[in-house]
């Protein structure tokens, strides 16, 4: 939610009478039980590394092992990597190895505070 759709949402609160307020509190308590996200974890999920893995299953693996990491900010340089393995027959395990430090890099990163 941007700044100026909370403030107007805290406006209109203001602005009704207080049987209304609490009206409108036990529905946005109901849309937040019923549509709201899981907390996203802070902390990687260890997902142990199987001993045969495609690229593909590696990306999965990896997506939900760092599920904190915004995908976008991941794809060119994770496409690149994949493209490599799909169009210049680079080994999968290589290409998962870098995967794997892609994703961590990218987990200290953010964890340092650099949003990059």
């Amino acid at each position: 939610m941007s700044d100026r759709s909370a403030d107007q949402l805290l406006k209109f609160y203001r602005e009704l009478p207080d049987d209304r307020r609490e009206e409108l509190l036990r529905f946005a308590e109901y849309l937040h039980e019923r549509f709201a996200l899981p907390p996203v974890p802070a902390e990687p999920q260890p997902i142990p590394r199987p001993d045969q893995e495609s690229v593909i299953k590696a990306m999965q693996r990896l997506r939900a092992t760092y599920p904190m990491l915004d995908a976008t900010r991941l794809l060119d340089e994770a496409s690149l990597l994949m493209s490599q393995h799909v169009m210049q027959g680079r080994a999968a395990v290589e290409v998962i190895d870098d995967l794997e430090v892609l994703f961590r890099s990218h987990y200290d990163r953010r964890t340092a505070g650099d949003t990059k």
